[in-house]
């Protein structure tokens, strides 16, 4: 028996194919209903969760609607679930990767014989036993202060960071009809832009029964971007810190002897570009005499061995062209490494995770996901096991309970029925590869084809874009249900590509990025979709491809009309970090560096909105202290001082999140009416 969702959908879809060039927002409205879509999608897992080592929940769809079930990996049974029966906890809040961003008010020592405080911006100590408290510093100022304080292991001994403070750099936002009031409000944001002065970090090291301060030279490491204590040895004879030198081309492991404060630098990655920190990965051996360092120093990123006292490598453990993304656990009890990659099978996407296991020394490496797919995992706490969901865009996903010793399945939790989505005519999405710019390498993307796709008709394109350099951004997993969907059954085809300059390939595939985000992977993204074309000729890419993209995906938009408006004729930018001296400090120094030049300029859709010749339509909100309003107001600006025309939906109360059903159907009908309305139905 059919879900009678399913004739509902049918019904829907009769109705509107083809869609007439009568008033669009009636037709528009007509699907309403279509992402819930998805519910034709049964029997895979959703949201499993470990209870304990040998115990997850889970719920399927079927039919009848969602069920839960608790599962026993140990004897392989199930049984039925309600969630009233479990209280889920909430993982601790990351630091990123920044153990020293985390403060609290006392640090107890180790022996239990001290606390250690910050008081008048100095560090204070306080003997438990007399309560007697004495200073340790005395060069804490309001605009120089002492912050996160690490005890050594024996209690002799204290590390701290001292911060250089900076003026914050201010935003404002104007809220212009706020619920409470009939007056605007003016509201500040704190943020840092590229080129700011910023606060300043520097390492300190005390002696504690001496009450004595032993100087450390740190000329060396006088620009942090960002400069944070590691740990200290187990022995406490030394003391590491990270070095992130501002403009991000050198990163340092550094560490400081304890009795002389002498520093020696034990890893010192250097790059003319930029190095992807955000990726990084380091762990100490518990012997202390080694670590493991992600690095693409060979033009892959992949897992050393270094010695942690001279900075030697001692061994690469991994090794290819492919890339090592994300350490899961270092055990050397039990002398393994989980870790996820992608691109170790030719065979394949390589954007595709899959799950690895090695010994520590980086022999007998396994995939635990052999399957060409795209793997979503979670490991049991006690990492013996995890549940597998893989799937394709063109392939439903599979559900199942995985050995990580192996990989050896151990029990399917379900297999997805798609029977019925295919019957309401949902068509498979496609992966497509062609050659880039250099010829040689393979660009991965994906075509979306409405539901009522004739091969025999031509289709208007349009490319749905984010290129930040900081990840891929390419749908890797199944959907039945897309954000842009709704202007599938409109009429359009829709791809979505990962270009160069974007991350999880080569390091010379992302450095294409550098200093230069206007080329947002244009060439590899036009001669991707010419080759679709070729071999699809009802993707009419001749009357202009369309475009558009939220936040980086904006100034991504913005940029291919203007860069590239032979080829990207319309386009849709919303909430654009349109000029990267106008977008947070992080994210823009990351790729176009510091200190600031005429390359900013070069990719400023500011300072080049002259060259504007297509159809553009600029959307962002008053409120958004993610991206400056003032980044597309400014471009709004120099579009009309070049006599450009162009729309502009500016909303009010809005902040960076343009999510919602009116600003998305406000998005589908601008291509409607630029792209579609000239068009005989079906064309």
């Amino acid at each position: 028996m059919k879900n009678p969702l399913f004739y509902s959908f049918l019904a829907i879809l009769l109705s509107i194919i083809p869609l007439s060039a009568q008033d669009f927002n009636t037709e528009y409205k007509q699907l309403d209903s279509l992402p819930a879509i998805s519910r034709l999608v049964y029997h895979t897992a959703i949201n499993p969760q470990w209870i304990d080592s040998l115990h997850l929940t889970y719920e399927i769809r079927d039919k009848e609607g969602l069920k839960g079930y608790k599962v026993n990996v140990s004897d392989k049974t199930k049984e039925s679930w309600t969630r009233e029966k479990t209280v889920s906890g909430r993982d601790p809040v990351s630091n990123h990767g920044f153990p020293g961003q985390q403060t609290k008010d006392v640090y107890d020592s180790p022996d239990g014989k001290w606390e250690a405080f910050i008081k008048d911006h100095n560090i204070w100590l306080r003997e438990k036993a007399t309560k007697e408290e004495t200073p340790l510093s005395y060069d804490g100022t309001e605009n120089l202060y002492y912050s996160r304080i690490y005890w050594s292991p024996d209690s002799k001994k204290i590390a701290a960071i001292q911060t250089q403070d900076a003026p914050m750099h201010r935003i404002p936002l104007l809220e212009s009809a706020p619920a409470d009031q009939k007056q605007p409000k003016l509201q500040w944001r704190d943020y840092y832009k590229p080129g700011d002065l910023i606060p300043v970090n520097r390492p300190t090291l005390f002696h504690v029964e001496q009450k004595q301060k032993i100087e450390i030279d740190t000329r060396d490491f006088s620009n942090p971007f960002r400069l944070y204590i590691r740990k200290w040895a187990d022995n406490s004879e030394w003391f590491s810190f990270e070095y992130n030198q501002r403009g991000h081309q050198v990163y340092q492991v550094v560490h400081v002897d304890a009795t002389s404060g002498q520093t020696r630098v034990i890893v010192d990655e250097r790059f003319d570009t930029f190095i992807h920190y955000d990726r990084n990965f380091i762990h100490y051996t518990k012997d202390g005499e080694s670590l493991i360092w992600s690095s693409e120093r060979n033009g892959w990123r992949h897992l050393y061995l270094i010695d942690a006292l001279t900075g030697q490598v001692k061994k690469q453990l991994t090794k290819g062209e492919w890339v090592v993304r994300q350490v899961i656990e270092v055990n050397e009890e039990e002398n393994y490494i989980l870790f996820m990659g992608n691109g170790k099978n030719n065979s394949e996407d390589p954007y595709n995770q899959h799950y690895y296991r090695m010994r520590t020394d980086g022999s007998h490496l396994i995939d635990l996901t052999p399957e060409k797919a795209n793997h979503k995992v979670n490991f049991s706490p006690d990492k013996k096991y995890f549940t597998d969901i893989y799937s394709r865009p063109d392939m439903e996903p599979i559900s199942i309970v995985r050995s990580a010793s192996d990989g050896s399945v151990v029990m399917e939790l379900g297999k997805a029925d798609i029977a019925d989505l295919l019957a309401y005519g949902w068509t498979r999405p496609e992966v497509f590869s062609a050659k880039g710019r250099d010829g040689l390498t393979d660009i991965w993307g994906t075509i979306y084809r409405p539901s009522f796709y004739d091969p025999a008709h031509k289709y208007p394109v349009v490319e749905y874009i984010y290129a930040g350099p900081h990840d891929a951004h390419v749908t890797k997993d199944f959907a039945a249900y897309m954000r842009f969907s709704k202007l599938l059954e409109i009429g359009f085809i829709v791809v979505t590509v990962d270009g160069m300059g974007t991350a999880n390939r080569s390091k010379a595939f992302h450095d294409v990025c550098w200093r230069n985000l206007k080329d947002a992977g244009f060439p590899d993204r036009i001669l991707w979709m010419q080759a679709a074309a070729a071999k699809y000729p009802s993707m009419d890419i001749q009357s202009g491809v369309g475009i558009y993209g939220y936040s980086a995906g904006g100034q991504n938009t913005l940029s291919a009309l203007l860069f590239h408006g032979d080829f990207y004729q319309f386009g849709v930018a919303l909430c654009g970090c349109h000029d990267n001296r106008m977008d947070k400090i992080w994210w823009n120094e990351q790729w176009m560096g510091y200190p600031t030049g005429r390359w900013y300029a070069e990719s400023s859709n500011v300072d080049n909105a002259s060259r504007l010749t297509g159809k553009l339509l600029l959307i962002n909100g008053e409120l958004d202290d993610n991206v400056d309003p003032a980044s597309t107001l400014q471009v709004v600006d120099a579009l009309i001082k070049a006599n450009k025309d162009f729309e502009q939906l500016y909303l009010p109360g809005h902040g960076h999140s343009l999510g919602s059903e009116y600003i998305t159907r406000r998005v589908f009908e601008f291509f409607y009416r630029n792209m579609k309305m000239n068009r005989s139905p079906r064309q």
